[in-house]
């Protein structure tokens, strides 16, 4: 088990491997089909640094967070998918959800050191190891909005690492 903190560094992301099990701990985004595009355009405009929290070295986790807890939703969305490239080269180390991504998306990860992880739909099981949680900005989305949550050995899987893909045949 990799014991990850956040920021995630370059040398942990470039440690990481298809495969690899992690606990993630300390501060993640969490965002989804509403808020990611919302937050590419903040990055086009050179206005992002208004949201108050660092991209360099974040996790953003694929989800909405409501009171009954969070989960991952499909990565492979378009709105999502689309933002992982462009999130990656922002800063981003690590993205969470589920789902199998395409390989450009792959390869646009491996270009900017970052990776994705699957992390299994239970819901009781994160709400349980998420410590805080805050509105960062986008309330008017209400569950949708980009929020920043405190976690505690979130557990998931290295999906998408170097290039290669756990829904590879040849793994």
């Amino acid at each position: 088990m990799v014991q990850l903190s956040t920021p995630i560094s370059e040398e942990a992301a470039a440690s990481l491997q298809v495969g690899d099990t992690v606990e993630i701990s300390g501060y993640i985004l969490c965002g989804r089909d509403a808020v990611l595009p919302k937050v590419l355009k903040m990055i086009e405009d050179g206005t992002v640094a208004e949201l108050g929290v660092d991209l360099h070295g974040q996790v953003i986790f694929h989800t909405a967070v409501s009171p009954a807890g969070v989960g991952p939703t499909s990565s492979n969305k378009l709105e999502i998918e689309s933002s992982i490239a462009p999130l990656s080269a922002a800063g981003i180390k690590l993205h969470l959800g589920k789902g199998q991504l395409h390989p450009k998306t792959i390869a646009a990860l491996d270009r900017c050191n970052a990776v994705y992880a699957v992390i299994p739909p239970v819901t009781a099981l994160l709400g349980a190891k998420t410590t805080e949680q805050k509105v960062v900005a986008f309330p008017e989305l209400g569950m949708e909005a980009l929020h920043l949550i405190k976690v505690d050995k979130y557990p998931a899987i290295i999906g998408a690492a170097h290039g290669r893909s756990i829904y590879d045949q040849d793994l």
